[in-house]
């Protein structure tokens, strides 16, 4: 099954790039094991995936719904430096319970844990990468490098730097860490403005070691969406664009037949973003912030995730 069986409507939507691209790996992917015991189809390094933030677009997939309150409250725990999975669970996001589960923990050598401890994971490299891990409770308040706020002050103070790069990936964490991280870094570019009115403008690559094309990569980019929108508006900036370059991309095996139910859909307009006040500091978020207007997607598809 392709993706352009059916007429186009609308040919240039950027969501076809996903739908083809799983189209592409359920028909031509290597059958491969996984850790999870699933299996999967997977294509490497297949092309980018590119998603235009201007006038404020959100690249919110509209072929199925995409879980945005999941995507905020993690988004905003990421920013938050918390890895206490059980902060999410509290409010009804349980999308790392497996991860974080008594037999999960015990099953990759992490007993030692309590329950939704996950280590020293995307959160916590982003604001305190180098620092010495403990437990999710501990204080790290002046620890290790805040890439993060590193980030925002090179975007406003040298804009054309080439090294404006948040990473996950801790090598000396990884076996500390319930997930190694699947979005490993991004990096960002300031495209300077042609007249002293217009705003400069950001963009955001992004590299992904493992991407689940059914639950995963939906999320990610979304994710990676917002987070540009939200350094832009702290940093005088617009957001510009969102790049995804992924490794090894991969589906489920137990995803093909529903992935090919949303490959019989039409993409609608992608929604578009808006916050309700201004803000100039990275931790004032909430999610009461964010605004997302003109979303209309069609309905859930149901798919397993595998931990």
């Amino acid at each position: 099954m392709t993706a352009d069986i059916v007429q186009r409507a609308n040919p240039e939507h950027e969501e076809y790039q996903y739908l083809d691209l799983i189209s592409r790996i359920i028909s031509t992917g290597q059958t491969r094991p996984d850790r999870t015991g699933t299996g999967t189809l997977a294509l490497f390094a297949p092309n980018s995936l590119r998603f235009s933030l201007a006038n404020n677009a959100l690249p919110l997939l509209t072929t199925k719904r995409v879980f945005t309150r999941g995507v905020i409250e993690e988004l905003l725990w990421f920013v938050s430096g918390c890895t206490d999975g059980q902060v999410l669970a509290d409010k009804g996001i349980n999308i790392w319970a497996g991860n974080g589960s008594r037999e999960y923990l015990d099953r990759v050598g992490l007993g030692h844990r309590r329950e939704g401890d996950l280590g020293p994971v995307y959160g916590f490299q982003w604001r305190h990468f180098g620092a010495d891990y403990g437990t999710c409770e501990d204080d790290y308040s002046g620890k290790g490098v805040d890439q993060l706020m590193e980030v925002i002050d090179k975007i406003k103070n040298n804009p054309t730097d080439r090294r404006i790069v948040l990473s996950a990936w801790n090598p000396k964490d990884l076996k500390l860490m319930a997930l190694p991280p699947c979005h490993m870094f991004c990096q960002f570019f300031v495209t300077l403005p042609e007249t002293p009115e217009a705003k400069p403008k950001l963009s955001c690559l992004m590299y992904q070691r493992s991407c689940d094309l059914g639950l995963g990569v939906p999320f990610n980019i979304a994710s990676y969406a917002l987070l540009t929108h939200m350094i832009a508006q702290v940093t005088g900036t617009e957001a510009h664009e969102f790049i995804l370059q992924m490794g090894d991309a991969h589906v489920y095996r137990d995803h093909v037949e529903p992935l090919k139910v949303q490959l019989e859909r039409e993409p609608r307009p992608f929604p578009t973003l808006r916050f309700k006040r201004e803000i100039t500091d990275i931790d004032d978020f909430t999610y009461d912030d964010f605004v997302v207007e003109g979303y209309s997607p069609m309905g859930k598809i149901e798919m397993k995730m595998s931990a």
